[in-house]
Protein backbone atom coordinates (compact mmCIF):
# COMPACT_ATOMS: atom_id res chain seq x y z
CA UNK A 1 0.00 0.00 0.00
CA UNK A 2 1.16 3.63 -1.07
CA UNK A 3 2.20 6.20 1.96
CA UNK A 4 -0.28 8.69 2.74
CA UNK A 5 0.59 12.18 1.23
CA UNK A 6 1.13 14.24 3.96
CA UNK A 7 -2.00 16.38 4.25
CA UNK A 8 -5.02 16.45 2.37
CA UNK A 9 -8.57 19.50 2.65
CA UNK A 10 -10.88 16.67 3.84
CA UNK A 11 -9.67 13.53 6.07
CA UNK A 12 -13.13 10.98 5.78
CA UNK A 13 -13.15 8.08 8.76
CA UNK A 14 -15.18 5.15 7.46
CA UNK A 15 -15.35 3.34 4.10
CA UNK A 16 -18.92 2.58 4.47
CA UNK A 17 -21.61 3.41 2.52
CA UNK A 18 -21.98 6.54 4.45
CA UNK A 19 -18.54 7.57 4.17
CA UNK A 20 -18.20 6.50 0.52
CA UNK A 21 -21.02 8.41 -0.36
CA UNK A 22 -19.12 11.70 1.55
CA UNK A 23 -16.03 11.21 -0.52
CA UNK A 24 -17.82 10.89 -3.49
CA UNK A 25 -19.57 14.22 -2.76
CA UNK A 26 -16.25 15.72 -1.81
CA UNK A 27 -14.14 14.46 -4.67
CA UNK A 28 -16.67 15.42 -7.26
CA UNK A 29 -17.03 18.58 -5.67
CA UNK A 30 -13.08 19.71 -6.51
CA UNK A 31 -12.19 19.17 -2.24
CA UNK A 32 -9.06 17.39 -1.85
CA UNK A 33 -10.37 14.02 -0.46
CA UNK A 34 -8.30 11.06 1.62
CA UNK A 35 -10.98 8.73 3.34
CA UNK A 36 -9.17 5.71 5.34
CA UNK A 37 -11.24 2.60 6.51
CA UNK A 38 -9.66 0.13 9.23
CA UNK A 39 -10.60 -2.90 7.22
CA UNK A 40 -12.59 -3.31 3.83
CA UNK A 41 -14.57 -0.96 2.77
CA UNK A 42 -18.30 -1.83 3.55
CA UNK A 43 -17.34 -4.31 6.30
CA UNK A 44 -18.80 -2.57 9.18
CA UNK A 45 -22.83 -1.76 10.05
CA UNK A 46 -23.15 -1.36 6.12
CA UNK A 47 -23.61 -5.06 5.92
CA UNK A 48 -25.20 -5.58 8.92
CA UNK A 49 -28.42 -4.83 8.26
CA UNK A 50 -31.56 -6.73 6.41
CA UNK A 51 -30.05 -4.64 3.34
CA UNK A 52 -33.57 -3.34 2.38
CA UNK A 53 -33.53 0.91 1.33
CA UNK A 54 -36.88 2.19 2.34
CA UNK A 55 -38.57 5.85 2.50
CA UNK A 56 -41.32 5.45 5.25
CA UNK A 57 -40.47 6.13 8.47
CA UNK A 58 -43.37 6.41 10.74
CA UNK A 59 -43.30 9.35 12.97
CA UNK A 60 -40.09 10.48 11.68
CA UNK A 61 -40.65 13.29 8.54
CA UNK A 62 -36.60 14.46 8.24
CA UNK A 63 -35.55 10.86 8.40
CA UNK A 64 -38.37 9.81 5.22
CA UNK A 65 -37.55 13.49 3.99
CA UNK A 66 -33.60 11.83 3.76
CA UNK A 67 -34.85 8.69 2.83
CA UNK A 68 -36.83 9.69 -0.25
CA UNK A 69 -33.90 12.18 -1.42
CA UNK A 70 -31.62 9.13 -1.32
CA UNK A 71 -33.76 6.57 -2.97
CA UNK A 72 -34.37 8.66 -5.90
CA UNK A 73 -30.17 9.44 -5.68
CA UNK A 74 -29.48 5.37 -5.69
CA UNK A 75 -31.75 4.90 -9.09
CA UNK A 76 -29.69 7.82 -10.83
CA UNK A 77 -26.61 6.39 -9.54
CA UNK A 78 -27.19 2.58 -10.90
CA UNK A 79 -28.19 4.64 -14.19
CA UNK A 80 -24.79 6.75 -14.31
CA UNK A 81 -22.52 3.91 -13.01
CA UNK A 82 -24.22 1.33 -14.99
CA UNK A 83 -23.39 -0.93 -11.95
CA UNK A 84 -25.92 -3.33 -10.28
CA UNK A 85 -27.21 -2.42 -6.98
CA UNK A 86 -29.45 -5.11 -6.61
CA UNK A 87 -32.38 -2.64 -6.53
CA UNK A 88 -35.46 -4.79 -6.21
CA UNK A 89 -38.87 -3.51 -5.50
CA UNK A 90 -40.48 -5.50 -2.48
CA UNK A 91 -42.10 -2.85 -0.96
CA UNK A 92 -42.58 -2.39 2.69
CA UNK A 93 -45.65 -3.35 5.43
CA UNK A 94 -45.85 -1.70 9.06
CA UNK A 95 -48.68 -3.79 11.09
CA UNK A 96 -50.42 -1.17 13.12
CA UNK A 97 -52.05 -3.08 16.24
CA UNK A 98 -53.77 -0.41 18.36
CA UNK A 99 -55.98 2.39 17.66
CA UNK A 100 -53.27 4.59 19.01
CA UNK A 101 -51.07 3.73 16.07
CA UNK A 102 -54.00 4.45 13.43
CA UNK A 103 -54.31 7.75 14.79
CA UNK A 104 -50.61 8.35 14.74
CA UNK A 105 -50.82 7.12 10.94
CA UNK A 106 -53.36 9.60 9.99
CA UNK A 107 -51.86 12.57 11.70
CA UNK A 108 -48.52 11.98 9.42
CA UNK A 109 -49.62 10.67 6.74
CA UNK A 110 -50.13 14.09 5.05
CA UNK A 111 -46.42 15.07 6.32
CA UNK A 112 -45.29 11.77 5.31
CA UNK A 113 -46.47 12.88 1.71
CA UNK A 114 -44.89 16.29 1.43
CA UNK A 115 -41.31 14.57 2.94
CA UNK A 116 -41.95 12.67 -1.12
CA UNK A 117 -43.17 9.19 0.87
CA UNK A 118 -46.11 7.41 -0.98
CA UNK A 119 -47.95 5.43 1.74
CA UNK A 120 -51.51 4.37 2.67
CA UNK A 121 -53.43 2.78 4.89
CA UNK A 122 -54.43 -0.73 3.91
CA UNK A 123 -57.33 -3.46 5.69
CA UNK A 124 -56.16 -6.33 7.62
CA UNK A 125 -57.75 -8.41 3.98
CA UNK A 126 -55.56 -6.48 1.56
CA UNK A 127 -52.11 -6.36 3.86
CA UNK A 128 -52.75 -10.61 3.80
CA UNK A 129 -52.67 -9.88 -0.14
CA UNK A 130 -49.68 -8.10 0.48
CA UNK A 131 -48.17 -10.85 2.86
CA UNK A 132 -50.27 -14.09 2.82
CA UNK A 133 -48.13 -15.32 5.94
CA UNK A 134 -49.75 -12.72 7.81
CA UNK A 135 -52.78 -13.74 10.60
CA UNK A 136 -55.09 -11.32 10.15
CA UNK A 137 -56.18 -11.35 13.86
CA UNK A 138 -52.65 -10.15 14.59
CA UNK A 139 -53.51 -6.42 13.27
CA UNK A 140 -56.00 -3.52 13.08
CA UNK A 141 -54.76 -2.87 9.54
CA UNK A 142 -51.32 -1.51 8.07
CA UNK A 143 -49.63 0.84 6.16
CA UNK A 144 -48.13 0.21 2.73
CA UNK A 145 -45.15 2.22 1.26
CA UNK A 146 -44.22 0.59 -2.17
CA UNK A 147 -41.13 2.58 -2.88
CA UNK A 148 -38.95 0.02 -0.72
CA UNK A 149 -36.29 -1.60 -2.28
CA UNK A 150 -33.95 -5.14 -1.80
CA UNK A 151 -30.24 -4.13 -2.58
CA UNK A 152 -26.66 -5.08 -2.44
CA UNK A 153 -24.98 -3.20 -0.33
CA UNK A 154 -21.32 -3.99 -0.96
CA UNK A 155 -22.21 -3.40 -4.76
CA UNK A 156 -23.55 0.27 -3.37
CA UNK A 157 -20.37 0.86 -1.07
CA UNK A 158 -18.42 0.09 -4.74
CA UNK A 159 -19.86 2.10 -6.62
CA UNK A 160 -19.69 5.15 -4.49
CA UNK A 161 -16.06 4.29 -4.02
CA UNK A 162 -15.46 3.97 -7.60
CA UNK A 163 -16.76 7.84 -7.72
CA UNK A 164 -14.84 9.21 -5.05
CA UNK A 165 -11.29 7.47 -6.89
CA UNK A 166 -12.52 8.63 -10.20
CA UNK A 167 -13.08 12.57 -9.03
CA UNK A 168 -9.43 11.78 -7.72
CA UNK A 169 -9.90 10.75 -3.64
CA UNK A 170 -7.45 8.77 -2.24
CA UNK A 171 -9.15 5.41 -0.36
CA UNK A 172 -7.23 3.64 1.75
CA UNK A 173 -8.42 0.23 3.45
CA UNK A 174 -6.64 -1.70 6.45
CA UNK A 175 -5.30 1.75 7.77
CA UNK A 176 -6.49 2.43 11.67
CA UNK A 177 -6.52 6.05 13.18
CA UNK A 178 -4.56 6.02 16.29
CA UNK A 179 -5.09 9.79 17.73
CA UNK A 180 -6.21 13.32 16.45
CA UNK A 181 -3.92 15.98 17.36
CA UNK A 182 -5.83 19.46 17.78
CA UNK A 183 -3.81 20.95 14.78
CA UNK A 184 -5.56 18.16 12.67
CA UNK A 185 -2.45 16.04 12.32
CA UNK A 186 -4.13 12.54 12.46
CA UNK A 187 -2.10 9.67 13.01
CA UNK A 188 -2.48 5.89 11.42
CA UNK A 189 -1.08 3.03 11.67
CA UNK A 190 -0.41 3.88 8.22
CA UNK A 191 1.65 6.84 9.12
CA UNK A 192 0.37 10.78 9.91
CA UNK A 193 -1.21 12.81 7.81
CA UNK A 194 -2.42 16.89 8.59
CA UNK A 195 -6.25 17.16 7.42
CA UNK A 196 -7.81 20.79 7.03
CA UNK A 197 -10.76 18.83 8.21
CA UNK A 198 -11.70 15.49 9.84
CA UNK A 199 -15.08 13.95 8.55
CA UNK A 200 -16.20 11.39 10.79
CA UNK A 201 -18.66 8.45 9.07
CA UNK A 202 -16.91 5.78 11.54
CA UNK A 203 -20.13 3.62 12.16
CA UNK A 204 -19.96 1.73 15.28
CA UNK A 205 -16.34 3.77 16.14
CA UNK A 206 -17.77 6.94 15.77
CA UNK A 207 -18.09 7.52 19.73
CA UNK A 208 -14.44 6.32 19.67
CA UNK A 209 -12.91 8.36 16.68
CA UNK A 210 -14.64 12.09 17.91
CA UNK A 211 -13.28 11.25 21.36
CA UNK A 212 -9.89 11.27 20.05
CA UNK A 213 -10.52 14.35 18.51
CA UNK A 214 -11.77 16.10 21.77
CA UNK A 215 -15.49 15.64 20.66
CA UNK A 216 -18.73 14.98 21.89
CA UNK A 217 -20.76 12.46 20.38
CA UNK A 218 -23.29 10.15 21.47
CA UNK A 219 -23.29 7.26 19.18
CA UNK A 220 -22.45 4.19 20.91
CA UNK A 221 -22.74 0.25 20.12
CA UNK A 222 -25.58 -2.34 19.35
CA UNK A 223 -25.09 -5.75 18.37
CA UNK A 224 -27.51 -6.82 15.92
CA UNK A 225 -28.22 -10.68 15.19
CA UNK A 226 -30.34 -12.04 11.98
CA UNK A 227 -31.70 -15.09 11.78
CA UNK A 228 -32.88 -16.94 9.11
CA UNK A 229 -35.57 -19.85 8.33
CA UNK A 230 -37.09 -22.14 5.65
CA UNK A 231 -40.19 -20.95 3.86
CA UNK A 232 -42.94 -23.06 3.92
CA UNK A 233 -43.80 -25.18 0.97
CA UNK A 234 -46.38 -23.44 -0.07
CA UNK A 235 -44.78 -20.08 -0.39
CA UNK A 236 -41.30 -21.31 -1.81
CA UNK A 237 -40.13 -18.61 -3.97
CA UNK A 238 -42.88 -16.14 -2.99
CA UNK A 239 -41.44 -12.65 -2.58
CA UNK A 240 -42.16 -11.01 0.57
CA UNK A 241 -42.60 -7.41 1.55
CA UNK A 242 -40.42 -6.30 4.46
CA UNK A 243 -42.98 -6.15 7.26
CA UNK A 244 -42.58 -5.02 10.80
CA UNK A 245 -44.82 -5.71 13.69
CA UNK A 246 -44.17 -3.18 16.95
CA UNK A 247 -42.53 -5.67 18.81
CA UNK A 248 -39.82 -4.89 16.40
CA UNK A 249 -40.16 -8.22 14.76
CA UNK A 250 -39.51 -8.20 10.69
CA UNK A 251 -39.56 -10.63 8.22
CA UNK A 252 -38.40 -10.28 4.44
CA UNK A 253 -37.35 -12.77 1.88
CA UNK A 254 -34.01 -13.59 1.92
CA UNK A 255 -33.67 -16.06 -1.64
CA UNK A 256 -35.62 -19.20 -1.01
CA UNK A 257 -35.52 -18.80 3.03
CA UNK A 258 -36.65 -15.63 5.02
CA UNK A 259 -34.96 -13.46 6.75
CA UNK A 260 -35.85 -12.49 10.46
CA UNK A 261 -34.83 -9.50 13.01
CA UNK A 262 -35.79 -8.81 16.15
CA UNK A 263 -33.72 -6.69 18.21
CA UNK A 264 -31.17 -8.71 20.54
CA UNK A 265 -31.28 -9.93 24.03
CA UNK A 266 -32.56 -7.84 26.67
CA UNK A 267 -30.78 -6.60 29.70
CA UNK A 268 -30.11 -10.35 31.69
CA UNK A 269 -31.84 -12.11 29.14
CA UNK A 270 -29.80 -15.00 27.57
CA UNK A 271 -29.99 -15.87 23.90
CA UNK A 272 -32.10 -18.94 24.20
CA UNK A 273 -34.52 -17.15 25.62
CA UNK A 274 -34.67 -14.77 23.63
CA UNK A 275 -34.84 -16.86 20.29
CA UNK A 276 -37.76 -18.11 22.43
CA UNK A 277 -39.48 -14.86 22.38
CA UNK A 278 -38.60 -14.22 18.99
CA UNK A 279 -40.16 -17.79 17.76
CA UNK A 280 -43.33 -16.91 19.93
CA UNK A 281 -44.03 -13.57 18.18
CA UNK A 282 -43.31 -15.02 14.93
CA UNK A 283 -45.57 -17.70 15.34
CA UNK A 284 -48.24 -15.53 16.60
CA UNK A 285 -47.92 -12.90 13.71
CA UNK A 286 -46.85 -15.66 10.70
CA UNK A 287 -48.96 -18.67 11.69
CA UNK A 288 -47.31 -20.70 8.86
CA UNK A 289 -43.88 -19.80 10.33
CA UNK A 290 -44.71 -21.45 14.23
CA UNK A 291 -42.10 -23.78 15.29
CA UNK A 292 -39.82 -23.06 12.46
CA UNK A 293 -36.39 -23.70 13.17
CA UNK A 294 -34.11 -20.25 13.36
CA UNK A 295 -30.65 -20.21 12.30
CA UNK A 296 -27.90 -17.90 13.05
CA UNK A 297 -27.44 -16.00 9.89
CA UNK A 298 -25.15 -13.09 10.91
CA UNK A 299 -24.33 -10.53 13.01
CA UNK A 300 -22.67 -7.66 13.93
CA UNK A 301 -22.67 -4.18 15.20
CA UNK A 302 -24.50 -1.33 14.57
CA UNK A 303 -24.25 2.46 15.46
CA UNK A 304 -27.02 3.76 17.71
CA UNK A 305 -28.08 7.55 18.65
CA UNK A 306 -30.09 7.72 21.56
CA UNK A 307 -33.16 8.69 19.85
CA UNK A 308 -32.36 5.93 17.11
CA UNK A 309 -31.79 9.36 14.40
CA UNK A 310 -29.20 10.08 12.79
CA UNK A 311 -26.28 12.76 13.96
CA UNK A 312 -25.09 14.81 11.50
CA UNK A 313 -23.34 18.04 12.09
CA UNK A 314 -20.19 19.91 12.76
CA UNK A 315 -18.47 20.72 16.11
CA UNK A 316 -18.51 24.61 16.91
CA UNK A 317 -14.55 24.66 18.18
CA UNK A 318 -12.88 22.11 16.23
CA UNK A 319 -12.47 21.15 11.78
CA UNK A 320 -14.45 17.83 12.60
CA UNK A 321 -17.67 17.30 11.07
CA UNK A 322 -19.44 14.04 12.29
CA UNK A 323 -21.85 12.00 10.27
CA UNK A 324 -22.64 8.93 12.76
CA UNK A 325 -25.66 7.18 14.56
CA UNK A 326 -27.64 6.04 12.04
CA UNK A 327 -29.26 3.34 13.75
CA UNK A 328 -29.38 0.91 11.27
CA UNK A 329 -30.83 3.21 8.78
CA UNK A 330 -27.40 4.30 7.14
CA UNK A 331 -28.45 2.44 3.61
CA UNK A 332 -31.35 4.43 3.62
CA UNK A 333 -30.26 7.90 4.53
CA UNK A 334 -26.49 8.09 2.71
CA UNK A 335 -26.81 9.53 -0.41
CA UNK A 336 -28.83 12.55 1.22
CA UNK A 337 -26.39 12.18 4.12
CA UNK A 338 -23.17 12.60 1.48
CA UNK A 339 -25.00 15.97 0.36
CA UNK A 340 -25.66 17.45 3.53
CA UNK A 341 -21.87 16.87 4.79
CA UNK A 342 -20.76 18.59 1.52
CA UNK A 343 -22.37 21.16 2.02
CA UNK A 344 -21.46 21.43 5.96
CA UNK A 345 -17.43 21.42 4.68
CA UNK A 346 -18.34 23.80 1.77
CA UNK A 347 -20.20 26.13 3.77
CA UNK A 348 -23.42 26.40 1.54
CA UNK A 349 -27.34 26.10 2.52
CA UNK A 350 -28.52 22.80 2.24
CA UNK A 351 -31.39 21.64 0.55
CA UNK A 352 -33.10 21.15 4.12
CA UNK A 353 -32.89 22.42 7.32
CA UNK A 354 -30.72 19.96 8.82
CA UNK A 355 -30.57 21.54 12.81
CA UNK A 356 -32.83 18.86 14.04
CA UNK A 357 -29.86 16.56 13.05
CA UNK A 358 -26.84 18.11 15.02
CA UNK A 359 -25.83 17.01 18.19
CA UNK A 360 -26.95 19.91 19.73
CA UNK A 361 -30.23 18.54 20.04
CA UNK A 362 -29.51 17.32 22.77
CA UNK A 363 -28.19 19.68 25.72
CA UNK A 364 -24.75 19.10 27.29
CA UNK A 365 -24.05 16.87 29.88
CA UNK A 366 -27.93 15.34 28.86
CA UNK A 367 -26.13 12.05 27.70
CA UNK A 368 -23.08 10.03 27.92
CA UNK A 369 -20.22 10.36 24.74
CA UNK A 370 -20.40 7.08 22.74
Amino acid sequence: MNELPERTDVLVIGGGVIGTSIAARLAEAGVGTVLLERGALGSGSSGNTAGVIRTYFPGNTLISSLAARSLAAYHALAERTGNDLGLRRIGFLVLLTEERQLEDFRRTRAAQGAAGVEVELVSRSEAVQLNPLLDPGSMLAAAWAPEAYACDPAAIVSAYATLAREAGAILRTETSVTGIDPDGQVHTTAGSIRAGLVVCAAGPWAGTVAAAAGVRLPVSTYPVDMLLTDAPADFAGTTLPMTLHPSSLRIRSWGDRILVGMGRPGPGESREDWLRRVSHQLGATFPALAGQRLEHGWSGDLDVSPDGMACIGRDSTRPFVYAAGFSGQGLCQAPAAGEIVRDLVLGRKSWTDTTGLSTDRWPAGAVAAG
